[in-house]
């Protein structure tokens, strides 16, 4: 099935920190590989449709190109999966898409900062392996966090979200893997970061060696 009988695709916007924002705007979206994906831009954000690793790499080329002069750069970033999320879906209402491994993205040198929110859209529907099934969209929440952890992207978690520090193509990665590693048990999936890049006011955060340590209930991802 194509990625649009699936349901895979996102939407972004960028928000250069500068007066020459349409030019590093539209800089940045020629400088993303569009061969393998559907794009459309409009004056609220750009929509891509395609494969999981070519949307998210192609993300990942056209953030780190707005933000390569030194510019503050914030993008906002919404992947989906799945149905009835996606008005061209055509997946049966009993099918979890199946598992989807993504490549490594080759690392950007630029240092973001984000904040994830992810909704698994489960409302405890018949389970596709058969046997009954009860709504729990936190098991796979908490197994997304875990995941961040191990990935060394994990901060701390704040109001309503999940803090990622690392490198661009790090926390992509980051959202990308929660995404999907929800994906493989739930119908329909979104995820949403803010992502700084070259904030004049960024640090890094308190605490953070390698990997995240710390283990609290506030570690929640929405």
């Amino acid at each position: 099935m194509t990625p649009a009988q699936l349901g895979v695709g996102a939407r972004f916007s960028l928000h250069p920190m500068t007066s020459g924002f349409v030019d590093v705007i539209l800089g940045a979206l020629a400088a993303g590989d569009t061969s393998r994906l559907e794009v459309t831009t409009d004056d609220v954000s750009t929509f891509v449709r395609g494969d999981e690793a070519d949307v998210l790499t192609y993300q990942r080329d056209v953030i780190a190109a707005a933000a390569s002069g030194g510019v503050h750069v914030v993008a906002q970033v919404l992947l989906s999966r799945g149905c009835p999320g996606e008005v061209a879906c055509e997946l049966p209402d009993d099918v979890v898409l199946h598992p989807v491994e993504l490549p490594a993205l080759a690392p950007t040198g630029l240092r973001a900062s984000a904040h994830w929110a992810l909704y698994p859209l489960d409302d405890g529907g018949p389970d596709p392996h058969g046997g009954a099934r009860t709504a729990d969209h936190m098991a796979g929440i908490y197994a997304a966090i875990e995941r961040a952890r191990e990935r060394g992207t994990l901060t701390r978690g704040e109001h309503f979200v999940t803090r990622l520090d690392g490198d661009l193509a790090d926390v992509l990665a980051t959202v990308a893997d929660g995404w999907l590693l929800v994906g493989r048990e739930v119908r329909h999936v979104t995820t949403h970061a803010t992502i700084s890049l070259g904030s004049p006011g960024a640090a890094p955060p308190a605490g953070i060696t390698g990997a995240a340590t710390s283990g609290t209930a506030h570690e929640d991802v929405r």
